[in-house]
């Protein structure tokens, strides 16, 4: 379907901790509930290390860390009351270079993979 400036709609998919868990599945023939805890078990571990402070690689996917994000004094949206807003770690993602030359260059059969 157009839109009014004639370009076409794109539909988006999320990919979501079931779908990785089918994919695991699919690809290595283990049991759903092995699947599922390969899933878990990564996600457990990349929180704890973040949790810890500790920083992850992942060669030719990214990097995951945490960073501190300042104090600061925000607004209450309903009543526009000032407030303190603490500081705060958040987890920050920085893909690799590769990852980032998947993204914009896929391979035709949809690996990613460059020759």
């Amino acid at each position: 379907m157009a839109d009014a400036a004639g370009e076409h709609e794109i539909k988006e998919h999320t990919m979501t901790k079931a779908d990785l868990v089918e994919e695991v599945t699919r690809v290595t023939e283990l049991p759903r509930k092995e699947s599922e805890a390969v899933v878990e078990t990564i996600f457990e571990s990349i929180i704890a290390a973040l949790q810890s402070d500790d920083k992850i690689e992942i060669r030719g996917f990214g990097s995951f860390r945490t960073r501190q994000r300042r104090g600061r004094t925000g607004r209450n949206p309903k009543t526009g009351a000032k407030v303190e807003v603490p500081p705060k770690k958040i987890p920050f993602f920085k893909p690799s270079k590769e990852l980032k030359d998947y993204v914009n260059h896929p391979h035709p059969d949809g690996s990613g993979a460059q020759d």
